[in-house]
Formats: C-alpha cells, structure tokens, sequence
C-alpha cells in the first residue's frame, strides 16, 4: 500500500534529491509544510509517498536523520525546521519509537520534531526535481551530492542506481 509521510530539516532542493533517490519511493513533493500545531508557521519540506514493502519507514527516518543537521538548533530553524510530520496515529507512535531507537547513534540529541501534518503548498515548478535537473551546478555539487555519497554509501540497498549513477565516476575519482 502506498504510504506518505513528510520531512523537513533543510532545503527542501536537498530534501527532495535524498529522497528522489530512493528504491521504493513513488514521489516527492517539494515545497512547505505546516502541522496541525502551528497553521500559519510554514517551512520548507517535502512529502513522501513510499511503498512500505520496498522502504521502511524506519529506513527513511534514519536516512532523513543522517542528510540534515537533526541535532543542531541554527538561526534558521523556522525556515529549515528538523520535522517527521505523521500522517497517522502509527506513523506518529513509530517515529517517536525509531528516533529513540537511533538516538545512541548520535553524540547530541536529536532535536526533530514529530508533528501531525496540516497543509502543504507547493514549490513553483522551475524548483521542482532541481538536483536532477541540475546535478553540476556547484550548489548542487556541493551540498547535494555529498548527501547521496553518504545514502549510497551507508544505504546501497535501498538506492537507485540508475538515479546516482553519474556519481560513481566521481566517487572512483576521489579515491584514487
């Protein structure tokens, strides 16, 4: 059964390229999100719908934990803020349970939020699949792709590899 839920931490041109990368992910949708806490208080995120018998949610809370800075509080909270927003009771209860589970793997604590989803507005369409439409351009060489590396490092069996296939030349390169 398809299955969605959303994540916010950083950009969401970041965000959306983790996740565009993943097996089992049928789509993501790039833009703002606001929880039932806070209606007027939107911040970048996408929301992802996942088949749950290809890719974990704990998978993909891990992954999304590990690609932004889910321990650090910055200046730029409101905007980049570290959210799991739930689409159900299970997705709440499970979030908090897997963000405990991986809480020894990190040496500060993580501060993402786990919110119920309320609205989402989409990006403009010139923003939407920006890393795939653009993998050379030094933003997206500089802060995207380092994020796949380590996804396809840590997580090889749930990435696509046609989709970071332009990156293993570059990774054979930096090791030599």
């Amino acid at each position: 059964m398809l299955q969605k839920i959303a994540f916010g931490g950083g950009c969401h041109w970041c965000t959306e390229a983790v996740f565009q990368s993943l097996i089992g992910v049928e789509k993501v949708e790039q833009g703002w999100v606001s929880s039932i806490h806070n209606h007027t208080s939107f911040s970048e995120a996408v929301v992802v719908s996942f088949w749950a018998s290809k890719i974990t949610l704990e998978t993909l809370i891990e992954i999304h934990l590990l690609t932004h800075k889910s321990t650090s509080q910055h200046s730029m909270r409101e905007k980049y803020r570290s959210a799991i927003y739930y689409f159900s009771k299970f997705q709440k209860d499970e979030s908090l349970r897997i963000i405990e589970k991986l809480q020894p793997n990190f040496k500060e604590k993580i501060i993402t939020k786990t919110l119920k989803f309320s609205a989402f507005k989409s990006s403009i369409d010139e923003f939407k699949n920006y890393y795939y439409t653009n993998p050379k351009k030094p933003f997206c060489e500089n802060y995207i792709s380092p994020k796949l590396q380590l996804i396809m490092a840590k997580f090889s069996n749930v990435v696509s590899k046609s989709k970071v296939s332009h990156l293993d030349a570059t990774i054979l390169q930096n090791k030599r």
